[in-house]
């Protein structure tokens, strides 16, 4: 992900449909500042989320690699946004595989996480299809989330 990017990064978070789970969608502002909180990110962690095209190299989302906070603790979460077009065709799965199969090859963490809106049931399914479950030992501070969870 890069500021060239901000177009692209700004429909699909501006977009009321994939944030839905969100507080609101992100203004064009806001997506400029998501954008830089992941190059801090590459900058310190040498991840973040990065940006998930097709193989023809159309704009489908983002996905990656980000440090959350979970029971007060830091915890690597799997995240992911696609776009409504392109949505249930398998571009987050293949993505967040990805993902945490370079998190634990890297051995980034002993654990990943997903923290995700208790009625976000697309979501919930791209977390169990790379093997993660619902974990109930584990608290996001928003009430409305739940914690799911690999051991890697």
């Amino acid at each position: 992900m890069s500021t060239d990017d901000l177009d692209d990064m700004a429909d699909l978070l501006g977009d009321p449909l994939v944030m839905e789970y969100c507080p609101r969608p992100k203004d064009r502002r806001e997506a400029a500042e998501w954008i830089c909180w992941n190059l801090r990110n590459y900058a310190e962690h040498g991840h973040g989320l990065w940006i998930i095209e097709s193989h023809d190299g159309e704009f489908i989302g983002d996905c990656g690699l980000t440090w959350q906070t979970v029971d007060q603790s830091p915890a690597l979460e799997v995240g992911y946004h696609v776009k409504t077009s392109a949505q249930r065709l398998g571009y987050a799965a293949e993505a967040a595989t990805a993902c945490r199969d370079y998190a634990s090859s890297d051995v980034l963490a002993v654990r990943i996480v997903s923290i995700i809106h208790r009625e976000n049931r697309a979501s919930q399914r791209v977390a169990e299809k790379i093997g993660m479950r619902l974990d109930r030992t584990l608290h996001h501070a928003s009430p409305d989330h739940d914690v799911f969870s690999l051991d890697l």
